[in-house]
This record gives structure tokens, C-alpha cells and sequence, in this order.
């Protein structure tokens, strides 16, 4: 079994409420080999809401709003389904502070990308999951 981000399977749940549809991924959930989550959701926030971003040791939303602890939460949840459903591998939406990985959005809310990795990135590989993103399908 492999988790996905929900977003990537067209579940709209993106910060602005729209999805990132991959055809490939959105394929794997229709026939039963991934789990589409939402780190996010998971973790207490609504959609749409206000988009985030990292910020060093935390998470900002365009706002100043501290939401590190939703990331965390939704993180960890995630890694508890990953675990639960025996998943290996997980394919995660590039730049999200939760999904990112190897690259993400600077903190500065311009656009701006540099290297690292998004809370749920980082724990599910912390703990040997295999992760890609949609630029490597």
C-alpha cells in the first residue's frame, strides 16, 4: 500500500479549496493500492485556510499565525495511517510544508523554493518510508 496526498488524487484540499489532479496517482487510489490523505485536514485545519509556510523552527501562515502544532499533529496522524495500512512508500505534493520534499517554499510567502522538506516529508522518512513526489512519476 502507498500513501498519497489527497490533493494529488483530486481531492480538493488544497490551502484555496482546488487540487493538484495527478492522472497517475489518481489511478493508483482507483484501483486500491494507495491511501489518500491530507496532512493538514489531518491535523485540525479547514479548507481552504489561510497558505503556510516554514519559517525556520515553525510554521507561519500568510496571516504570522502560528500553525506549527496542526502540521505536527496532522504529521503524525499520517504516519499512524501509514503504519496501520502497512505502507512502504508514499507520494507526496512537491513544496507543501507538510508534503515537501527536497524542495519548499522559503518562508517569505513570494514563491520563492529552496531545498528541504515538509513536516510529514520528514517524519515519514525519519522512519523509513520511501518518498516521492509527482515530479518523479
Amino acid at each position: 500500500m502507498i500513501i498519497v496526498s489527497a490533493c494529488l488524487a483530486g481531492v480538493k484540499c488544497r490551502y484555496d479549496g482546488k487540487d493538484n489532479a495527478n492522472h497517475k496517482v489518481m489511478k493508483m487510489v482507483e484501483r486500491g493500492i494507495a491511501i489518500p490523505i491530507c496532512p493538514e485536514q489531518l491535523g485540525g485545519l479547514q479548507t481552504p485556510r489561510v497558505p503556510a509556510e516554514i519559517c525556520e523552527d515553525k510554521i507561519l501562515n500568510k496571516k504570522g499565525e502560528n500553525v506549527t502544532s496542526q502540521f505536527k499533529k496532522g504529521a503524525k496522524e499520517t504516519l499512524r495511517i501509514a503504519e496501520l495500512a502497512n505502507c512502504h512508500k508514499a507520494i507526496l505534493k512537491q513544496n507543501s510544508p507538510s508534503c515537501g520534499y527536497g524542495k519548499i517554499y522559503d518562508g517569505s510567502h513570494t514563491g520563492r523554493i529552496i531545498a528541504g522538506m515538509g513536516l510529514t516529508a520528514k517524519l515519514l522518512s525519519q522512519k523509513g518510508i520511501i518518498i516521492l513526489t509527482e515530479e518523479d512519476l
